[in-house]
C-alpha cells in the first residue's frame, strides 16, 4: 500500500509538471525495485490522472458547442503522437530508448530548452491565437514525449512558449491536450490487460486511481495557480540538477 501511495505521488505531481511523469517511475521503481509496480497499477495511476483533467475541466468539456472548434483542435494536435506511440508499441520499440542515460541526457536537455523557450515574448492566449497550424505544430512537438525524460507536460509547453503563448495559457494548452493522450494510454493499458488476462481489479487498483485522482487535480490547480505569477525556472533548474544526477550514476556506475 506504501508504495501504491508513493507511485500515486509521483504519478499525479509529474503528469502535469514539467519534469516528465515517466522518468520518475522508471527512475523510483528501478532503485527501490518496488514490487506493486506492474501493468495493472501503472493503467490505474494514468486512469486517475484521467480522471482528474477531466473534471478540472469539465466546464470547458461541458460547454462543448462553445469549445467545439478548440476540441477539435486538440484532437487533431494530438493525432501525431498517438500514431506514433502506436507503432512504437506495435514494434516493440518502447524499451530500446527506455535507458537511463537517455533518461539523464533527454532530463538535462529539454530542461534547458524549457529554460530558453520560457523568455519568449508573451503575447498570444487560447482563445485568440489557438490556430489550427498552432495545434499542429505542439502536436508534432508532442511526439518526443514518447521519449522517457522529455516531459510531455514539458515539450507542449516548451513549443507553446516558443509559439508566444503566454504562461498560464501554454499550460492550459498543455493540460487539455493531456485529456486525448491519457485516454488512449488508458484504453491501450486496458487492452493489453485484456490480451494477457490480467484483468483482475483489486484494492490497490482502487487506490492508485482514487489516489492518483487526488494528486493530480491538486497539481493542476496550483500549478496554474502558481504559473499566473511567476516564471518555469524553478523546473528547469530542477530538471538540470536532476539530469545531472542520472547521468553521473549511469556512466560512474
Amino acid at each position: 500500500m506504501i508504495e501504491v501511495f508513493i507511485l500515486s505521488i509521483i504519478q499525479g505531481i509529474t503528469e502535469f509538471l514539467p519534469v516528465s511523469s515517466t522518468s520518475h517511475l522508471i527512475v523510483v521503481s528501478k532503485y527501490i525495485n518496488f514490487q506493486e509496480r506492474g501493468l495493472a497499477i501503472d493503467v490505474s495511476l494514468h486512469i486517475g490522472s484521467f480522471m482528474a483533467v477531466l473534471t478540472y475541466f469539465s466546464r470547458d468539456i461541458l460547454n462543448f458547442i462553445k469549445n467545439k472548434e478548440l476540441f477539435i483542435k486538440i484532437i487533431i494536435s494530438s493525432i501525431p503522437v498517438m500514431v506514433v506511440g502506436f507503432l512504437l508499441a506495435q514494434f516493440n520499440l518502447i524499451e530500446e530508448i527506455r535507458s537511463m542515460k537517455v533518461i539523464g541526457w533527454t532530463t538535462l536537455i529539454f530542461g534547458i530548452l524549457l529554460y530558453v523557450s520560457d523568455k519568449f515574448n508573451l503575447e498570444k492566449n487560447i482563445e485568440n491565437n489557438f490556430s489550427f497550424k498552432s495545434a499542429i505544430i505542439i502536436g508534432f512537438f508532442q511526439i518526443l514525449s514518447l521519449v522517457p525524460g522529455v516531459s510531455r507536460s514539458g515539450i507542449t509547453i516548451t513549443a507553446a512558449r516558443i509559439l508566444n503563448f503566454k504562461r498560464f495559457d501554454a499550460a492550459k494548452i498543455s493540460f487539455l491536450l493531456s485529456i486525448p493522450t491519457l485516454f488512449a494510454v488508458s484504453v491501450f493499458g486496458i487492452k493489453n490487460m485484456l490480451v494477457l488476462d490480467d484483468l483482475n481489479f483489486s484494492i490497490l487498483n482502487f487506490f492508485s486511481i482514487i489516489l492518483s485522482f487526488a494528486f493530480s487535480y491538486i497539481t493542476i490547480k496550483y500549478f496554474l495557480r502558481y504559473i499566473k505569477n511567476f516564471n518555469l525556472n524553478i523546473f528547469c533548474i530542477y530538471r538540470i540538477f536532476l539530469g545531472f544526477i542520472i547521468l553521473s550514476i549511469s556512466y560512474l556506475k
